[in-house]
């Protein structure tokens, strides 16, 4: 909590007074008894073990909707007092791809997914979550301590069903009138039994706040399908014998036409390079895709742009901070501390036992150390009261109940 405001304060410009007030009015009118008692545990757990924190429940709310407000809610705020019109800052973060059929090795589902945000709130995103609800399925997800939902994470449930939640970036404009998006999130993990389920459960709750795309997979089927969520424009595309992936843009033409700032055409860009190294490998490896290929996809390192090995941007496992370009169309600057802080993948075998590999750190087993980085780059001295070494851990297998 306390990382989390004084990052909001320095990224955004806005106290954490600010964040309280949007998502007490913005998201808690608006939340389900389910959740709303799921967020009052949390305080009161906080509160029992650390008393003198005071947090409550709009604290905690505001915790788990702070990507939508920083980056939907800030940048609309902002660019209607310029223009009158909505902002286009959301950043594109993550990566993902989803196989199955004749792209695997045992006509099963493969599903991989890179996490990428800002150092400072990635290093921190480390708990897997096993739920076990009164309604609905039981869940296994990656999250940040204090949330009800996996952010931009792997999520699987008992029914079978498996997904990976990316951001895509530059869309425009913001709707407040529907529930917050981390209520989507875990309300398709927790309830969706099939894809049809997933899609439903997106299209009901979707307020509009928090545009993106998913790669979901029913392991019961062998089906995989890709949905796209902007604000307005939808799109769904399934099989059962191909692949989807996920480079962090819009790539639905509707949507980038009326409701995103997306260069298109920008082929140099961090987004496009990963689009087009994710394809490259899904068709080198067509046949032969399993867990271990999907470790490997997460480390990689070729940059397209240059036909090289890289260490920045524009490689699947992101290494902003080594960036002298950054990454414009997310936001960062030039060696903004960010990019690729976990790596997941599972499959149709490990979901029928709710298990998960997953490896917190780089997944390429490079290490960030903050005080080497803070004596070159000074520009980021604002971050140091919070900015934590980000260490590579070995991979390791998850399961529900252990």
């Amino acid at each position: 909590m306390k990382s989390l405001a004084h990052f909001l304060q320095g990224s955004s410009k806005r106290d954490w007074a600010f964040y309280r007030s949007a998502a007490e009015r913005m998201f808690w009118p608006k939340l389900e008894a389910e959740y709303r008692e799921e967020i009052e545990g949390i305080a009161a757990g906080l509160g029992a073990r650390i008393p003198k924190t005071n947090y409550d429940a709009i604290d905690i709310t505001a915790l788990n909707g702070w990507i939508e407000l920083s980056r939907r809610y800030v940048p609309y705020l902002e660019e209607q007092v310029k223009t009158g019109a909505g902002g286009d800052k959301g950043a594109g973060h993550c990566g993902a791809f989803i196989s199955t059929g004749n792209w695997t090795e045992d006509g099963g589902i493969v599903v991989g997914l890179n996490s990428w945000i800002d150092y400072i709130v990635g290093s921190r995103w480390n708990i897997i979550a096993d739920i076990a609800p009164a309604n609905g399925h039981r869940v296994l997800m990656d999250c940040l301590p204090g949330t009800i939902h996996g952010g931009d994470g792997l999520a699987m449930n008992g029914a079978g069903v498996v997904f990976a939640e990316t951001t895509p970036g530059a869309f425009k404009d913001l709707e407040k009138e529907g529930a917050p998006g981390f209520v989507l999130a875990r309300k398709a993990a927790q309830y969706a039994a099939s894809i049809d389920d997933f899609v439903r459960i997106v299209h009901a709750y979707d307020g509009g706040d928090h545009s993106g795309d998913w790669l979901v997979g029913d392991t019961k089927t062998g089906e995989i399908a890709k949905l796209d969520a902007g604000l307005g424009n939808r799109r769904l595309s399934r099989t059962t014998d191909g692949y989807f992936v996920w480079p962090g843009f819009p790539d639905d033409g509707k949507a980038v036409a009326g409701e995103a700032s997306f260069a298109a055409a920008d082929k140099g860009s961090s987004s496009r390079a990963r689009k087009a190294r994710w394809e490259q490998l899904m068709e080198e490896y067509k046949g032969y895709i399993d867990v271990e290929d999907g470790k490997l996809f997460g480390a990689d390192h070729i940059d397209l742009t240059t036909g090289k090995e890289g260490s920045n941007g524009n490689v699947l496992c992101g290494h902003v901070d080594e960036d002298p370009k950054g990454m414009p169309e997310s936001g960062w600057a030039p060696f903004s501390p960010a990019g690729s802080v976990q790596g997941k993948v599972t499959s149709t075998a490990l979901v029928k036992e709710m298990r998960m590999w997953a490896r917190m750190g780089h997944p390429c087993g490079r290490d960030f150390v903050a005080a080497e980085f803070l004596a070159e780059h000074p520009e980021f001295a604002w971050q140091k009261p919070y900015l934590k070494d980000l260490r590579a851990q070995p991979w390791t297998l998850f399961e529900a109940g252990k």
